[in-house]
């Protein structure tokens, strides 16, 4: 019996995780957005992405997209490698606010993909949230 019931929650679990949560509720004054946050490692096989490197990225790629502005910040991470290894290494941030909509989406997943073509990323990570913002 114990079992049984072991695993109805879990399979409760899975089956509300599968469920999108509601939209935020803003406030008066606030508009619904979404905000991404992007974690750039900076190591390459052959060296790591320097200031300058960086510096043209945004200006060639991000900016273009999202013009309306953006925050970067730097960090120290690290991640499990494909390998199985702990990679450390330093990080850009970048932070995007802007609505939920099929173009800054297909925007976000293009600035991810041309860093790690340019870059020889494994990967950039992204979290996204909705969220309520005001100005």
């Amino acid at each position: 019996m114990r079992a049984l019931r072991t695993t109805v929650v879990a399979m409760s679990l899975v089956v509300s995780a599968c469920v999108s949560s509601p939209g935020v509720n803003c406030k008066s004054g606030e508009q619904s957005a979404v905000h991404d946050t992007l974690y750039f490692g900076t190591s390459k096989p052959n060296g790591v992405v320097t200031g300058e490197q960086w510096a043209k990225f945004l200006e060639t790629v991000v900016t273009p997209l999202f013009p309306q502005g953006l925050t970067v910040s730097q960090a120290s991470g690290q991640w499990l490698g494909s390998d199985g290894s702990i990679v450390r290494e330093s990080t850009h941030i970048l932070q995007l606010a802007h609505a939920g909509d099929t173009v800054n989406d297909r925007s976000v997943t293009e600035i991810a993909a041309e860093y790690k073509a340019q870059f020889q990323q494994e990967a950039v990570l992204r979290v996204r949230a909705s969220t309520c913002v005001s100005f």
